[in-house]
């Protein structure tokens, strides 16, 4: 075991799980430690009444991200939804349609299957998942979110020779079930802008990633129903002061699954859960750095 630890410190990734909880020094490029952000919102209906409903509780957020899919939405409901994060000055990330649960094959949707997560099969399902991406950049998108790690290889050596954007951005999802600083340093190497480790991801593995990497982290402070229904709202201080600079992924216990059809109504709720957590880093960790309002990658 000490060869191996030794190696990995070699390497520059933490030699074990950091039950210490070291305070993170690394931050967003405005020196801020976190943002805000709300999943599940799948069109400009519920996306309206997401933002229109923060400055009640006098909060706002830095992200909205969609994750029904890209080819879900029509050509009006996408521009709308990027004119709404231009007013709102928040950062839109659409995620990419094409996936194994909207695939021809039903492996995903069994037991055995599900450990592929929403991986792509297939080469052809590739070149589909590009073609999803290039659609919402000409209708004025910027950010997206990645089920596959060869789809997000392929992005950053378009995106290298040109062939995107510099400024496009890339998350990578939970649902591609990473949760150690080797995978995720992987990730960051391959062009992620952001990582979503596993939701259940505990506080001394976290650590164990951010000392890993540099990139920011997206971590759930709730869940939905179908990932467990379980509430961190309690962690989000310690979140906070070891993971920074790390995204606050907020109000998914709303909704019953990942592609939810949020209701305008519902994303008035997943507003409150904003303005909960919000009043737990206030009362435990008042001193922690939340990016200002337009502040985005």
């Amino acid at each position: 075991m000490n060869q191996t630890s030794h190696f990995l410190n070699h390497l520059g990734l933490a030699s074990k799980d950091l039950y210490e909880l070291k305070n993170s020094k690394k931050r967003f490029s405005d020196n801020s430690q976190f943002r805000f952000e709300v999943p599940g919102i799948q069109g400009p209906k519920s996306m309206k009444a997401l933002l229109e409903e923060l400055p009640k509780y006098k909060i706002y957020i830095h992200r909205v991200t969609q994750t029904k899919g890209i080819m879900t939405l029509t050509d009006e409901e996408i521009v709308e939804m990027v004119e709404l994060s231009n007013k709102f000055q928040v950062d839109l990330v659409l995620s990419i349609g094409p996936r194994a649960t909207y695939d021809t094959s039903a492996t995903v949707l069994t037991k055995e299957g599900q450990r592929m997560g929403l991986r792509l099969r297939g080469q052809d399902q590739i070149i589909r998942a590009v073609e999803d991406i290039n659609r919402a950049i000409k209708l004025g998108c910027k950010s997206f979110l990645i089920y596959d790690e060869g789809l997000m290889w392929l992005l950053d050596k378009m995106r290298n020779e040109n062939l995107l954007s510099k400024n496009i951005k890339f998350k990578i999802s939970a649902h591609c079930g990473h949760g150690n600083p080797c995978s995720a340093r992987l990730l960051e190497s391959i062009g992620a802008n952001s990582l979503n480790p596993v939701r259940d991801i505990q506080l001394q593995m976290l650590s164990a990633i951010r000392q890993s990497i540099d990139i920011p982290l997206d971590i759930h402070t709730e869940n939905p129903a179908s990932s467990g229904g379980f509430i961190r709202h309690y962690e989000v201080p310690d979140i906070i002061r070891i993971a920074a600079p790390v995204y606050l992924k907020t109000g998914g216990s709303i909704a019953k699954s990942h592609g939810w059809n949020t209701t305008e109504e519902e994303a008035k709720q997943r507003a409150k859960q904003v303005a909960l957590v919000n009043r737990v880093i206030n009362q435990y960790y008042p001193d922690a750095i939340m990016s200002e309002k337009g502040s985005i990658y």
